[in-house]
């Protein structure tokens, strides 16, 4: 959603003009400050769902018992005269005792049939215990495991007994013969509700729950001990599943108002809406409606069931308002069970709490089991009188004259009860109590469609709204609407089932078991989706979200949701599958993938990935289409998340299981070459999802990769890599005993375990890895030569990855060697170039920058290493012994490191050194034999260890001779290859467990708010406020600081800072507003509060240990900074949360420049401080907040600008020189890119000109290396240039010859230049810095001298000037870090 053009530029209220101009900030973009950079990509915990009734069931008996013995009083009774009469609305006087007996018995009978029409129904009037008993016994074999209701109406028998006894007849009617409630529960048996009628009833739901107990008790009694006489019985039925509903306590009678029927509480649960009128024209209030009588209520027009006449909609509104008092005062699951399980039982319970109403104002309560919370008094009462009123208050007009009958506005006003709570409360509130209500309006056309609107904004609430949505019911409803052919009710319905599945995907069968996956298919293929307008009217909205019902009025976010849902419907769900294909799906996604609406292009993609995913018929459809051609486009698409559906949906394509033919295979490697180019895409959840595609492609040709990898073992092996560590200059890697003491780092948390040290352990042991000889000085190493150690193992921490075949450093080195040995001959007609093309790929995603990458491709490597080790050759068992008869130790010779045993002892992680016996040829540590020796000892020669990988269950061994087909798996899991010889479980190593979670992450999108404004756009929230702090914090810096400049600086030499570093300072940089400074050693980064004078962070920046950090930018310095490092292999990392208290955390990292090699400059330690500047290089970057474009070069022929928005390269510009960039600087108005070479030239590039056009400016006259090229970024900024020779050059991009000159001290080590104060300081080998003014006067000399006030200053390594303070950092060779400023008076 994009910011108001309002709220973009609204300056923060009560500013200064000048403080206004500087809000420019807001209109500054963020860098890596999506979602998929804050968030880890993972779907949301699923919430249990408890909606679906697991045990929904029916009632299908019921035995009405109607002991009334008409004109025969109870002896316990004494009844008022006159008395309530009538039974079923009948009076039995009326007629003979018999007649009316049966009367009353069809009547209630009919009653009930109003409410459940389908169930068996059998009356017993006044029976004996005999007829009671074969009645109910009957029943409950009829019902099996269903309900049976049992309606006891005792008016004309006597109370029931504290003895838990109800009363029936002997056959003569001569005796009241007593009923044990025991035997009735073992004749009705469960689940059974019960209703009895008569006074003291609540005695009879007592005894019933003690007899319930008491069985319970027999029943543990006869399981704990077989000879118990009960144990020989048949096992009495548990009376847990029973329902009761009683008609009053255990010591009220029942009222004997005579205008009231005698059996009201029968009447209340059967006639409710009859007896709700009686009643409240009995009330006083009644006579504020004038000419309604009793005797007009008789006359009410219209069905029950039709709720256009006046009697439906009162029925409607009264179901509508007890189900809505029942949801919102009973717990959850107890309305679930009572309101949703059984219609029967839900009616029932709906109209007891009517009765709990009407009876209660006649001093009688309504017991009922399980026991229910008094709800008399809720509010929602009055809404049901106001809806009588307003009903009974048109009758005499309707029945008299005739006139037309006004439907009632109750759904109108809940509805909108139900709009005010949704626009006007607050978040954290009790859910809105017209909910169920919102479900019955479903059923009205007339309100549908604003019920719907108003249903989908509940839902957009979050996960929890559409839970408690499932709870009430909804799903019936929203799943009957689907087949409803009306067009303006389709973006509702579709955003409402987006948001559902969002939730609980489990309704995927529901859909295609009622086709309503053929509704999303026509939704997803008509372009004109109607637009929905502002349906309820809504004038004085609070937030902007209830304008225009979002961007749901958008065609292309309706059809975003309608595949998003059908993506949800095939995933992992054959049946979906089928029937999308039956449907056409694919065509119609292929169709919409070169949609401009960005998401939509991401779910057609998951969508179409998931289809064929594992289901062979749509793959075949799909390359009829030619479908996995059409999709290469989105591989270059400007959304990093489009590119990785893509690649994922490319994934799936190749990754099906079934039988292969000449033209599948061929396809396969088309896509499978498609997706190599995107190795160094700048995003890494791209290329997460380019390891797993790729795994896919590896499990389907496994025998052909096993032949690729073993030839690429044997030539790491036979190979000497020459590691660019090998040609260091002394003094560049520090001695462990010369070194400081190392501080503790802090450990990192980016999203898996950094590669390498994140510990002090781990850094002293990368530093003893070097075996140092006598004299202490460091000799050469190779990284081939070092084993999976703890400090260079990328996948660092996870138990499983102990045994890794393959260590970090032999896949490294074996990348190198693949470069330029002879396994080029392997690439060409033979069939095996695509899979080296691909095994290249992989070694190069095992080396990636950030660690998830990384860890993916390393179990993929590794397992296919593990397998081509386990099948060649077994009988080739190497002998070891020569490792372990080492000779007397050599002060000078190389350690050789070797890889122990993967035994289950912890310690298997360190390294062993042998005691300095030369590497053996073929024994090296990385050569990747079925050998993996033990440590060395001196005495007994090895045994070759039980080798238990941890990535499959190991087969047998296999002979070198691979198949040139691949082997085939069936769609079985557990079915075994062809030749038998494979265990399923290795296989299912790659498959099942490499996954990204980014379908599942991209889901989440439709569970949570899409109609909220974001909390950077709403002006009251927490966020906006900090930003806003933020930026009048940046006005202020950058307004005292350019009032300190406009004075003047004269000098610059007074220390604000000194303290000493970790690591040996390689580069510093200020932030632009903070007081803070981080500086960069080799491969760490400490930070540090000047101010304060203390250490903030220290801690690893993750870069293999023959490569160094060469360059730091802040991004997004004036909002929420973020920290970029480039090393000199070309990786770029991005971190965040440094400098405070959480841990820091990488947020993406990529490969800048994919054709670097490490340069091997190392800054000197002890006796030369001259630097070969034949070899120095490393990687340059500059940064534009304003374009968010990254300018990188370094050791290359060619300035690679990256969009960070985009996270993708977006141009090469050819440097046309054969040396490497130095120095890179760039002016985003100007679109002006400025580079100082190594050989002497400042060359000048315009970014939007052609890659043969684009250099407009050549300047030769610097005879040596640049050591810093700067543009002004003015609109007439020019061109400021430096060489080692010390001199300083100024060009005007306009011209070709330089328009000033100075010169300062030779042998410059490091300079910089002040972007605001036009200073610049160079730091030189003589251990001196000279700070500048614009003219070429010194200002300042900081000399290096002991001294009682002197500054101590070692070779300068790096320096840096603040952006706008008038501060200088300088770093030196003996650890010192130190910060110089301007006079005090100044500051």
């Amino acid at each position: 959603m994009k910011m108001d053009a309002e709220l973009l530029h609204s300056p923060v209220v009560g500013l200064s003009e000048e403080e206004e101009a500087d809000m420019s900030d807001w209109n500054l973009p963020l860098a890596f400050m999506k979602k998929r950079h804050l968030e880890k990509i993972e779907g949301s915990k699923a919430l249990a769902q408890s909606w679906r009734m697991k045990d929904r069931m029916k009632t299908v008996s019921v035995a009405l018992v109607l002991c009334l013995n008409v004109g025969v009083d109870p002896p316990d009774v004494v009844k008022t005269s006159p008395c309530a009469r009538l039974e079923c609305w009948i009076d039995p006087l009326s007629m003979s005792p018999q007649k009316a007996l049966e009367t009353i018995g069809a009547n209630l009978q009919k009653q009930y049939e109003n409410w459940q029409p389908r169930a068996r129904y059998k009356q017993s009037l006044d029976p004996t215990v005999d007829e009671v008993k074969k009645l109910c016994t009957s029943l409950r074999r009829n019902a099996k495991e269903e309900r049976v209701l049992f309606h006891y109406n005792g008016h004309g028998v006597p109370r029931p007994t504290v003895n838990g006894e109800i009363w029936v007849f002997n056959k003569n009617y001569t005796q009241y013969i007593p009923l044990s409630i025991y035997d009735l529960q073992t004749w009705m048996g469960s689940p059974s509700i019960f209703v009895y009628d008569c006074s003291n009833a609540g005695i009879i739901v007592k005894s019933f729950k003690q007899f319930a107990l008491q069985r319970e008790q027999e029943l543990e009694v006869a399981a704990i001990n077989p000879n118990h006489p009960l144990a020989q019985m048949p096992l009495p039925p548990s009376m847990k599943n029973c329902i009761q509903l009683a008609a009053c306590e255990a010591n009220e009678l029942l009222p004997m108002n005579p205008d009231l029927p005698a059996d009201l509480f029968t009447s209340c649960l059967t006639t409710p809406i009859k007896i709700a009128l009686r009643w409240f024209c009995m009330q006083k209030s009644a006579k504020l409606v004038p000419g309604v009588t009793l005797d007009l209520i008789e006359k009410i027009p219209g069905r029950l069931n039709d709720r256009r006449t006046p009697l439906g909609e009162l029925n409607w509104i009264f179901t509508a308002i007890t189900d809505t008092i029942a949801w919102n005062v009973l717990p959850r699951d107890l309305f679930q069970k009572l309101f949703r399980q059984d219609l029967l039982v839900a009616s029932l319970f709906r109209n007891f709490l009517l009765a709990e109403r009407i009876m209660r104002s006649y001093n009688c309560t309504p017991v009922s089991s399980p026991r229910l919370p008094p709800t008399y008094m809720h509010a929602m009462w009055q809404a049901w009188d106001l809806a009588v009123d307003i009903c009974l208050s048109q009758l005499p007009t309707i029945i008299e004259e005739g006139t037309a009958f006004r439907h009632s506005p109750f759904f109108a006003e809940q509805l909108t009860a139900f709009q005010v709570w949704l626009t006007m409360g607050v978040e954290n509130r009790n859910p809105p109590e017209q909910l169920p209500i919102v479900l019955q309006v479903l059923l009205s056309q007339v309100h549908r469609l604003r019920a719907l609107d108003l249903l989908g904004c509940f839902l957009d609430l979050g996960p929890w709204a559409v839970s408690l949505a499932l709870s009430v019911g909804i799903f019936p409803y929203v799943l009957k609407l689907l087949q409803s052919s009306a067009r303006e009710l389709r973006p509702l319905l579709v955003f409402i089932w987006a948001k559902i599945l969002a939730v609980d995907s489990s309704c995927q069968a529901d859909l295609v078991k009622d086709n309503g996956h053929k509704y999303f298919l026509s939704v997803l293929a008509d372009p004109y989706m109607p637009e929905l307008g502002n349906t309820w009217g809504l004038t004085s909205q609070k937030d902007h979200e209830w304008m225009c019902l979002l961007a749901l009025q958008d065609n292309a976010e309706h059809r975003t949701m309608a595949v998003f849902i059908l993506a949800v419907i095939v995933n992992s769900y054959n049946t979906g599958q089928e029937a999308c294909l039956q449907g056409n799906l694919i065509a119609i996604c292929l169709e919409q993938l070169s949609d401009p609406h960005p998401l939509l292009r991401q779910w057609v993609a998951i969508c179409l990935g998931r289809i064929w995913q594992n289901f062979d018929s749509a793959r075949w459809c799909g390359v009829r289409d030619s479908a996995h051609e059409k999709l290469y486009s989105l591989l270059s698409d400007p959304i990093p998340e489009v590119r990785c559906a893509a690649v994922f949906a490319l994934g799936t394509f190749v990754g099906n299981s079934a039988e292969r033919t000449d033209h599948s295979t061929t396809i396969d490697h088309n896509v499978a070459m498609m997706l190599a180019q995107l190795i160094n895409d700048g995003s890494p959840v791209v290329r997460k999802e380019l390891v797993v595609a790729l795994s896919h492609l590896v499990v389907q040709y496994e025998s052909n990769f096993c032949t690729v990898a073993l030839q690429f073992m044997e030539e790491e092996k036979n190979y000497a890599a020459p590691s660019p560590a090998n040609t260091t200059e002394p003094g560049n890697l520090t001695p462990v005993r010369e070194s400081p003491a190392i501080p503790r780092l802090r450990s990192v948390n980016s999203y898996t375990n950094i590669r390498a040290a994140t510990t002090a352990r781990n850094l002293n042991k990368s530093l003893q890895n070097l075996n140092l000889n006598e004299e202490g000085g460091p000799v050469t190493f190779s990284p081939g030569n070092l084993s999976a150690s703890s400090s260079a193992s990328s996948t660092l921490g996870s138990p499983d990855n102990d045994e890794y075949i393959l260590s970090f450093e032999t896949i490294d080195k074996m990348r190198r060697v693949s470069s330029y040995s002879s396994l080029n001959s392997l690439i060409g007609v033979s069939f095996n170039s695509v899979y080296t093309q691909i095994w290249r790929v992989l070694l190069h995603l095992a080396a990636d920058p950030f660690p998830e990458v990384s860890d993916l491709a390393m179990k993929v490597l590794n397992s296919i290493a593990y397998k081509a080790t386990m099948n060649a050759r077994p009988q080739k068992i190497l002998d070891s012994g020569s490792l372990t008869q080492s000779a007397p130790a050599s002060p000078t010779s190389k350690g050789t490191l070797i890889h122990q045993a993967g035994t289950s002892n912890g310690a298997n992680r360190s390294l062993s050194r042998c005691s300095g016996s030369p590497p053996i040829p073929g024994v090296s540590s990385s050569s990747l034999t079925n050998e993996v020796p033990k440590p060395p000892t001196r005495d007994a020669p090895p045994t070759r260890p039980p080798y238990t990988p941890t990535l499959g269950t190991q087969g047998p061994p296999h002979s070198h001779q691979f198949q040139r087909t691949r082997k085939m798996f069936d769609k079985g899991p557990d079915q075994m290859t062809e030749d038998g010889e494979e265990t399923p479980g290795h296989r299912n190593f790659i498959s099942m467990a490499l996954q990204t979670g980014l379908c599942d992450w991209s889901a989440k999108y439709f569970a949570q708010p899409v109609m909220k404004i974001p909390e950077e756009h709403d002006m009251e929230s927490q966020v906006r406020k900090e930003r806003e702090w933020r930026f009048l914090r940046n006005a202020g810096v950058r307004r005292q600081s350019q009032r300190i400049i406009q004075r003047g600086i004269t000098r610059l030499d007074d220390q604000i800072f000194i303290n000493r570093n970790p690591g040996v300072p390689s580069v510093v940089k200020f932030h632009p507003f903070n007081p803070c400074i981080a500086v960069a050693d080799k491969d760490s980064i400490c930070f540090w509060d000047w101010e304060k004078g203390e250490r903030l962070d220290y801690f690893y920046n993750g870069n293999p240990r023959y490569t160094r950090i060469t360059a730091m930018e802040y991004l997004n310095g004036h909002d929420c900074s973020l920290l970029l490092t480039a090393t000199d292999d070309g990786a770029l990392r991005i971190w965040k949360n440094f400098a405070d208290q959480r841990n820091p955390e990488m947020v993406t990292a990529w490969q800048g420049l994919s054709d670097m090699l490490p340069s091997t400059r190392g800054l000197a330690r002890r006796v030369s401080i001259y630097l070969d500047r034949s070899k120095q290089g490393g990687m340059v970057v500059d940064w534009e907040q304003e374009t968010g474009l990254l300018m990188t070069s370094g050791d290359v022929r060619v300035v690679r600008i990256w969009d960070t928005e985009r996270e993708m390269k977006v141009q090469d510009i050819p440097t046309g020189a054969d040396s490497c960039v130095t120095s890179l600087s760039c002016d985003p108005q100007r679109s002006l890119v400025v580079a100082g070479l190594g050989d002497g030239s400042v060359r000048v590039y315009d970014r939007r000109m052609g890659p043969n056009e684009c250099r407009v400016m050549t300047y030769r006259e610097h005879g040596a290396w640049v050591v810093k090229a700067h543009l002004q970024r003015e609109t007439d900024g020019h061109i400021i240039s430096v060489s080692v020779n010390g001199d300083v050059r100024f060009f005007d991009p306009r011209t070709p010859d330089s328009i000033n000159i100075l010169q300062t001290v030779k042998g410059l080590t490091a300079l910089d230049i002040h972007p605001q104060a036009n200073l610049f300081a160079c730091g030189s080998m003589n251990q001196f810095i000279a700070v500048y003014n614009s003219n070429g006067d010194v200002i300042s000399n900081i000399k290096y001298y002991d001294g009682f006030m002197g500054q101590r200053i070692g070779a300068i390594s790096c320096l840096a000037f603040h952006p706008y303070w008038p501060h200088l950092a300088v770093g030196s060779n003996d650890y010192y870090m130190s910060i110089y400023s301007a006079e005090k008076r100044l500051r």
